[in-house]
């Protein structure tokens, strides 16, 4: 191989790279978004706002599938994970909602960013993976920086909606466990994208329209928008995924506690407590040291 053939793979290498971790921070952008728009449309129900959310995401991935102009079927052995992968993932994001409402912005992202760690141990039930002595002491690490986040005292007023969102975050992770097995499977992501929005509309639409509130005109937009940046979000992390390996540009995903943590500052005069910043630095400080291990290896 030849010097010049060889600086020109590098920059190949690196360029992929750049755009991963570039298309990684646009999602983690997004996804702040997400989070602002449900907590600007005011007090809707979490169900409401959900079925918005995911209606969005319905038409997005219809018109993935449709411009790829292959059939819209799931993969052989992937029907229970698909139907899993989307009950997880609507408890999740239900949960996240609700918890994006009650507590402050960097609070609901950072509880919804233990979902890489929450991967790790579903991975290890359901896909029968190995894992080292160093992987879960990162996932003992990140939950014992949640603590300091959700301050398990009956003191703290914020307590159940910590403890919502700390489940939202288990439910991504299972979801994304799911998303995991469905790849290696060779199932498309606008399928996987579209079956999971289609069935999280048909769950909370029922539950919506038992409890649903009369939304003004801006109130619909602000919810529209929430789609649009979920939508955004959720396509921007998968072409991440596909130009590198998470190992490589995972950790940049929490690039999304600093966004929230300014956009609650500035929007909603938001200021976490020193405790959540403890509960910051530790979880982040796990991403990084796993970041750091699975790249020397």
């Amino acid at each position: 191989m030849t010097e010049r053939k060889r600086i020109r793979i590098m920059s190949l290498n690196i360029s992929r790279k750049n755009k991963a971790v570039l298309l990684i921070i646009l999602s983690a952008l997004c996804f702040t978004g997400m989070n602002s728009c449900v907590r600007l449309a005011g007090d809707l129900p979490s169900v409401q706002k959900a079925f918005f959310r995911n209606l969005v995401s319905v038409f997005f991935a219809l018109a993935m599938i449709v411009r790829s102009r292959e059939p819209l079927r799931i993969q052989k052995g992937c029907t229970f994970a698909m139907i899993m992968r989307a009950v997880c993932g609507t408890v999740g994001v239900l949960c996240n909602f609700y918890a994006v409402d009650k507590l402050d912005l960097a609070d609901a992202s950072m509880l919804n960013k233990l979902s890489p760690f929450f991967a790790v141990v579903f991975s290890i039930i359901i896909l029968k993976e190995k894992t080292s002595p160093a992987q879960i002491a990162a996932v003992i690490i990140a939950f014992i920086g949640s603590l300091f986040i959700i301050r398990p005292t009956f003191a703290n007023m914020e307590l159940v909606p910590s403890l919502v969102g700390f489940t939202g975050g288990m439910g991504a992770g299972a979801a994304y466990t799911f998303v995991r097995y469905m790849k290696q499977r060779g199932e498309k992501s606008a399928v996987i994208v579209f079956f999971f929005s289609s069935f999280s509309c048909l769950v909370t639409l029922p539950l919506m329209a038992a409890v649903y509130v009369p939304m003004s005109a801006g109130q619909l937009v602000i919810m529209l928008l929430a789609g649009l940046f979920a939508a955004g979000g959720q396509f921007a992390i998968t072409g991440a995924y596909a130009y590198a390996p998470a190992k490589e540009v995972s950790v940049y995903d929490y690039s999304q506690v600093i966004f929230s943590a300014v956009t609650g500052f500035f929007l909603f005069d938001q200021v976490p407590s020193a405790f959540s910043f403890i509960g910051y630095f530790i979880i982040i400080g796990a991403a990084v040291w796993t970041f750091v291990r699975n790249n020397r290896s």
